[in-house]
């Protein structure tokens, strides 16, 4: 493996040149098609977005294979050696409808474990790096909350509940706003761990089976800045977990119990 930093570095160049081929067809008019359902939306921008950041994974590592969520990459994170996981637009229902809320993704590991992650969001003008030291957003350091009272905290229930299980949508905000301060949903799971990891939020839960493209790049960015990532069980979050319960540490029990809640 090469330098954690060189690799955030190539995280960055990467995730920031998708999200430029993205940002050009941010509100205009492009054509939306669905997949697995209504509101799984992918556009042109979220294919050329990530024909360019692997454009400039290929540049530097052109023998390490990349998992992503358009087309035909692979969509495993293999077990061992290095890998690249992309999402060109997470948070393309935002994108489509013309709101700020989506990011490009790209984060590098090693036998399946983070190393790196870049999560950059061009239109409201934030990048969120880290490697194995401090997190930064737009070059500044950034830390979780220090907050422990639930409260006092804002929490996200995330990724998508499909229309046969609302029920679980309904019990994740009822679990939310029983527990804490007040919710967001940003609808970007990417975005929601990068918030967290920054401080604007204190807790991001759900219970779904989640992509490797959706988390974890944000898992690496919130365990850099403090924090802590379990599965439903309080265990050490993997990519293969079922479940993500994240938190700034200080009110993890609370969102856990939250995320058992559903």
């Amino acid at each position: 493996m090469t330098d954690p930093q060189e690799r955030a570095a190539v995280a960055e160049r990467a995730a920031r040149a998708g999200a430029s081929v993205a940002e050009s067809l941010f509100r205009s008019d492009v054509a939306v098609e669905t997949k697995e359902n209504e509101t799984d939306y992918v556009t042109r921008a979220d294919r050329e977005a990530q024909e360019e950041t692997l454009a400039v994974i290929s540049e530097h590592y052109p023998d390490e294979p990349v998992v992503a969520e358009e087309d035909d990459a692979a969509k495993a994170v293999p077990e061992t050696g290095p890998a690249w996981i992309v999402d060109p637009i997470d948070g393309s229902h935002n994108f489509v409808r013309g709101g700020r809320t989506w990011a490009t993704s790209v984060c590098t590991v090693a036998d399946g474990e983070p190393v790196a992650a870049a999560t950059v969001c061009p239109a409201v003008g934030d990048a969120v790096v880290a490697a194995d030291g401090r997190v930064e957003r737009n070059g500044e350091p950034v830390t979780v909350s220090d907050r422990t009272e639930p409260e006092r905290c804002m929490v996200a229930p995330t990724v998508w509940w499909p229309h046969d299980r609302r029920d679980e949508f309904a019990a994740a905000a009822r679990a939310a706003v029983t527990r804490f301060g007040d919710l967001r949903r940003p609808g970007s799971v990417q975005t929601a761990l990068a918030r967290l990891a920054a401080g604007e939020l204190d807790g991001v839960f759900t219970n779904v089976d989640a992509h490797p493209w959706d988390t974890v790049g944000g898992v690496h960015l919130v365990r850099r800045a403090g924090g802590r990532v379990t599965d439903l069980d309080g265990e050490r979050w993997r990519h293969d977990s079922v479940g993500l319960v994240a938190s700034n540490g200080g009110v993890h029990d609370a969102v856990l119990a939250a995320a058992n809640d559903i």
